[in-house]
């Protein structure tokens, strides 16, 4: 991600945190905390903040002193998402939508924006989330499936930095889906545990194999060539991930891949995954998938 942001990004996250100023008429753009409650903020993103003086003050120079810290991608995302978080604005829905607006129109300068995925707000950058890509880690976010969420944000996250990271991130979270349906199944794992192999052993439950005898006359070879089709856009992304991802290591000299492709890898493998998930909850209506780590 691009880091570190611009001075307007941080004083406008600090104005949502805060609430403004205390001798500030005007209405709070985001909710008024006192020195404290801040404090309380802060320390719920893992951030040791004292109030040294003014609220205000001292909360801006905390942040602009991460933001110029080690590190600050992986401490100012967690901030900006809590001073988003949807949970705090339940019974003021607008007063959160004017607040996600607000923070949108100063991110966007640093290449980032906040957007509703689920139950809650994810900072990701600007213009790589697509509506499949949305749909997805909502899901994820509303069943007990918390690591492709994880492995959403980390590919998009290195798109353009990392696309080798990118591509196998994207493989690995369509893995994640195959292993914890089943494991919830209570099927075995296959011998060969690349996505291949883990989608062949989940074609059977889920009724995804194109051999499949009941469908209907007018539309079976059309849902054949679809689910052919399927099958091989996943043997595409894994064999991208051995030859292109930096699951195996990378040589000297390596020749980068472009984020066109991270992008075509993440776009792909977002729609497997939406469709797996789909296919199962609509199988299973009363059963959640959770996740399952691989315990081989």
């Amino acid at each position: 991600m691009p880091f570190p942001l611009s001075p307007q990004s941080i004083e406008a996250l600090a104005q949502v945190i805060s609430g403004g100023g205390g001798n500030d008429p005007t209405p709070p753009i985001g909710i008024y905390r006192s020195g404290p409650k801040i404090e309380t903020f802060m320390r719920g993103c893992n951030v040791d903040f004292r109030v040294a003086g003014s609220r205000l003050p001292s909360l801006v120079d905390c942040l602009l002193e991460i933001n110029r810290g080690y590190e600050p991608e992986k401490v100012l995302p967690r901030i900006i998402e809590a001073a988003a978080d949807p949970r705090d604005f339940a019974n003021d829905p607008p007063r959160h939508a004017a607040v996600t607006e607000y923070l949108n129109g100063v991110l966007r300068y640093d290449g980032f924006e906040l957007l509703q995925q689920g139950l809650r707000v994810r900072l990701v950058v600007a213009g790589h989330a697509t509506p499949v890509v949305e749909r997805l880690s909502g899901v994820a976010d509303t069943i007990s499936f918390d690591t492709v969420g994880r492995d959403l944000d980390r590919a998009l996250a290195s798109i353009d930095s990392d696309p080798e990271d990118a591509i196998t991130a994207a493989c690995s979270t369509i893995e994640s889906v195959c292993r914890s349906i089943l494991i919830e199944l209570g099927e075995p794992l296959p011998a060969k545990k690349d996505v291949s192999g883990l989608f062949n052993a989940v074609k059977k439950p889920l009724g995804l194999s194109p051999d499949r005898s009941d469908l209907d006359s007018l539309i079976a070879d059309d849902v054949r060539t679809t689910l052919g089709g399927l099958a091989t856009v996943i043997n595409g992304i894994g064999a991208l991930r051995t030859h292109a991802g930096d699951a195996h290591g990378r040589e000297r000299g390596y020749a980068r891949v472009d984020a066109r492709i991270g992008r075509l890898a993440i776009h792909a493998a977002s729609t497997v995954a939406l469709f797996l998930i789909e296919t199962w909850q609509r199988k299973f209506p009363a059963r959640a998938l959770r996740r399952h780590d691989d315990p081989a």
